[in-house]
């Protein structure tokens, strides 16, 4: 029936439109540090179960091999989160910082979610207190209570991430502390918050936590940040993609529409 398409066609319409706004979204933080883009994964809708297959056909003496089920279109199961390592951009700062593989940073969030996100945002400066805060209007600090003195001169993280200030008393450099990676069963399961930030949930699996360059764990590398894993051509042509399959299924739907109205003219 043409109503049955209507609807299908409405779903496709719908589903599609959320495709584009998460292309949109990918595209818009092409430049964003450490982002990870995200796809829409389908699935189809309930069938009308016209004819079973395998029924028994009287008249032939045989069974039917194939049944006849029309599906009632399509839904957006959920997003996944691409957690590829994104290319290395050189900054010069030492305070930068990029996870080289697996890993996250942690961060007290305070009364969001458990207190902890974790993030592979690597822009970390010394707030007036002292503390590895991340670079950004949140100011939220670096788990692990490192603190920078006031008169400390420069701040080199390692790539084992041994967090160390050069006093200017001393020849050698002071160890002020460690920074720990977390880690997930699975990454795609965490949710995203905004702020480069992530939270843990029952999907992801309990957090874990180990040293940089152990474990699988990656290194850190100063000096660098990781940048927006989003490549743009490709998100090009999924957006071109997406345009030409919601135009088919806004042609679908006005044909539905169309045979509908003809239907009712008939009628009366």
């Amino acid at each position: 029936m043409s109503s049955l398409a209507l609807n299908t066609s409405a779903s496709g319409m719908s589903a599609l439109n959320t495709q584009l706004d998460i292309t949109a979204n990918n595209l818009a933080n092409a430049n964003t540090t450490a982002f990870k883009s995200s796809r829409a994964n389908f699935q189809d809708l309930y069938y009308i179960e016209k004819k079973q297959p395998g029924v028994e056909n009287q008249i032939a003496d045989s069974t039917s091999p194939i049944g006849l089920f029309v599906g009632l279109g399509v839904e957006v199961a959920g997003t996944q989160l691409d957690f590829e390592q994104g290319p290395a951009i050189a900054t010069g700062r030492p305070l930068d910082v990029m996870i080289e593989g697996k890993g996250f940073l942690q961060i007290d969030v305070g009364d969001v979610g458990e207190g902890v996100a974790y993030t592979r945002d690597g822009a970390l400066l010394v707030d007036g207190e002292g503390s590895l805060v991340l670079a950004n209007n949140t100011g939220y600090r670096v788990e692990g209570g490192i603190v920078i003195p006031p008169d400390a001169g420069i701040v080199t993280i390692g790539t084992d991430g041994s967090v160390y200030y050069q006093d200017p008393n001393q020849v050698d450099p002071i160890l002020a502390g460690q920074l720990e990676l977390a880690y997930f069963q699975n990454d795609a399961g965490l949710e995203a918050i905004g702020q480069n930030l992530y939270l843990e949930t029952y999907a992801s699996g309990a957090v874990q936590t180990g040293d940089p360059g152990t474990d699988g764990l990656g290194g850190i590398k100063s000096g660098y940040l990781e940048g927006s894993n989003v490549d743009p051509v490709t998100q090009l042509v999924d957006l071109i993609r997406t345009q030409r399959t919601f135009e088919m299924n806004s042609q679908a739907l006005q044909a539905a529409d169309e045979t509908l109205r003809t239907v009712v003219n008939i009628a009366n």
